[in-house]
């Protein structure tokens, strides 16, 4: 059975070496030292490890199960999120009037990061919880927040979001689902929703549904759609349950992956429900959850990844297989280890320097997030926004691909399924499909975030890199790194100023290149990010450390990144540089 452990000495890294929280004028920052960072780490890792790990195949083999309108959650799970909510994990980055303990988005996420490796499935109920309660924290009423708010930060109650309907995902402005105004303010949902995550379980007392609908007589299409508070169980004036409201789970979906966690198609028949925010601006208020479902997800891909990673590298190590080409390394056994070779070692260091890359622009991304919510930062907010489809897109599609190599290094028995890596390729999956598919992630990237306050955010984007590398330019150490970075982000400017030359005259020639930016623009993020870890690993290293094998080892994996990996650049611009021509030549009657 596949084990997981805690990277905690890499995000003390990159919290303390790289990013430098104490240093930081972020409030809740100064808080953030070694020794309480480290603590919360390992006590989170302890947990994931020893009670969450162990039940993510129990969740893939059982699945959850749908029996006279009940959902029940495979074996372990309900006492495993028992722990979780004791342990005041669900509310560490929730505010502390309701109950949550205010931490900084940037330890939430590392948090999460743990916790989604163990168990993606089971993370799951618990991160759109989170969502959910940021919204109504965001767009909610004084009494809202006091109704629902206190009871989603302890996941006492859980929570949803409802947007998908048979006939509509990404084109929401055909969803169906009507609300109906009543006399007393409340208002009457119908409809149908799919693809539910979490929509109904065994593991909290009520589940709180975020539903996206349409109010009669409303303006047609996306600008007529409303969000809505439809609770699974009525809350009485006093906070008790009362009565059971009039939706009902149709069905739960059977998957390829995530199984422990349920997919549901729920039915609402005339349901009560409250306005979250305003009429008819359902959108504004979803994205709040959206936006934050959509960095969980990247952060998902980077988990899977991550998970398989650990278990690819101790299978390398001990699968005997083969003579290493420049002498035996295991001459008293019968073949040496897998990882001796070299084609092996290409696909282990692809995974690693992904990884560690990956998870350093990820807590660059939470450390924006504080800077734009704690500081009022606006330049950090729109940066963020910028980042947000390659965070969600660029992670989940290289996370899956490197579950993919954790199960090459298995060879046939990475297929098979007493093994377990496959649940970690099937699980990543869906990260490149929910919370808006990856194409349309980078279709938003071209099509909105680039012009996005006149283009202001990637501009910025460039001073950072082009700062770092005059900044650092003559450090011998560092040329074999700033070197690669600046053609790198050479790369990511032409193409901007290929969409800004060729996308007017005809906006396909910008939208069929659109993924391969969405992707160079991700090796960019992590070549800035593994710059920043080199020169503080080097740093480590000239102010002398008790620890040299891991700064090296950092210096090393860097080099390999920049060697290996960002090159992709080239190939990405001289495909968006191709533009739509091949790509649109067909007739539709061709394919």
């Amino acid at each position: 059975m596949p084990t997981y452990t805690a990277p905690t000495k890499d995000i003390q890294f990159i919290f303390h070496d790289v990013l430098q929280v104490n240093k930081s004028d972020i409030p809740g920052y100064a808080d953030l030292e070694p020794e309480f960072t480290n603590a919360v780490l390992e006590e989170a890792g302890k947990l994931t490890s020893e009670v969450i790990a162990p039940l993510n195949i129990v969740g893939d083999t059982e699945g959850c199960t749908f029996e006279n309108g009940l959902v029940t959650t495979p074996t372990g799970f309900k006492e495993a999120f028992e722990q979780v909510k004791e342990g005041g994990w669900t509310g560490l980055d929730l505010p502390e009037e309701y109950g949550g303990q205010n931490m900084p988005v940037l330890l939430g996420t590392a948090v999460g990061e743990l916790f989604t490796s163990a168990n993606q499935s089971l993370s799951v109920y618990q991160g759109l919880t989170h969502g959910a309660a940021s919204s109504i924290l965001a767009h909610g009423s004084e009494a809202q927040k006091a109704t629902y708010l206190p009871k989603m930060v302890s996941c006492e109650w859980t929570g949803t979001m409802n947007l998908t309907e048979p006939q509509c995902g990404t084109d929401l402005g055909l969803m169906r689902t009507k609300a109906e105004p009543q006399a007393d303010g409340t208002y009457k949902i119908s409809g149908q929703k799919i693809f539910i995550s979490a929509g109904d379980h065994d593991m909290s007392d009520n589940v709180i549904h975020l539903v996206l609908a349409k109010i009669s007589g409303g303006p047609e299409g996306i600008k007529g759609v409303s969000l809505f508070i439809v609770p699974k169980v009525m809350v009485n004036e006093d906070g008790s349950l009362g009565a059971r409201n009039d939706l009902s789970v149709g069905n739960i979906e059977h998957k390829m992956g995530m199984r422990g966690n349920a997919t549901c198609v729920m039915n609402y028949d005339g349901a009560t429900g409250y306005l979250l925010g305003d009429e008819h601006k359902g959108m504004r208020a979803m994205f709040t959850m959206m936006n934050e479902a959509r960095l969980g997800v990247g952060m998902q891909g980077l988990s899977q990844a991550e998970a398989a990673y650990q278990n690819a590298v101790i299978y390398a190590k001990d699968r005997l297989q083969g003579r290493d080409v420049t002498g035996p390394k295991n001459p008293d056994g019968p073949a040496d280890p897998l990882i001796v070779h070299p084609d092996v070692r290409r696909i282990l260091m692809d995974q690693k320097s992904f990884i560690e890359g990956g998870r350093a622009f990820m807590l660059w991304g939470a450390q924006l997030i504080d800077a734009a919510h704690r500081n009022n930062d606006k330049d950090a907010d729109g940066l963020v926004s910028l980042l947000t489809p390659v965070i969600k897109g660029f992670l989940t599609d290289q996370g899956y691909d490197m579950t993919v190599q954790a199960q090459q290094v298995f060879g046939g028995h990475g297929y098979i399924e007493e093994h377990g890596m496959s649940q970690f390729t099937r699980d990543a999956r869906i990260t490149m499909v929910y919370e808006g598919a990856n194409g349309v992630q980078a279709l938003d990237l071209v099509g909105r975030k680039l012009a996005q306050d006149g283009g202001k955010h990637v501009t910025a984007f460039f001073e950072l890199v082009k700062s770092f590398c005059q900044e650092n330019g003559e450090d011998e150490a560092l040329a074999d790194i700033i070197a690669p970075l600046k053609t790198a982000s050479k790369h990511l400017q032409a193409a901007v100023m290929y969409f800004m030359q060729n996308g007017m005259k005809n906006p396909n020639h910008a939208l069929a290149g659109s993924y391969d930016f969405m992707h160079m623009f991700g090796h960019v993020c992590l070549g800035l990010m593994w710059a920043q870890m080199a020169k503080a690993a080097n740093t480590a290293l000239a102010n002398g450390t008790s620890d040299t094998a891991f700064y090296e080892t950092k210096l090393t994996t860097a080099r390999y990144y920049m060697a290996r990996r960002l090159p992709a650049t080239s190939m990405h611009l001289a495909r968006i540089e191709s533009g739509a021509d091949t790509v649109m030549a067909l007739d539709a009657e061709a394919f």
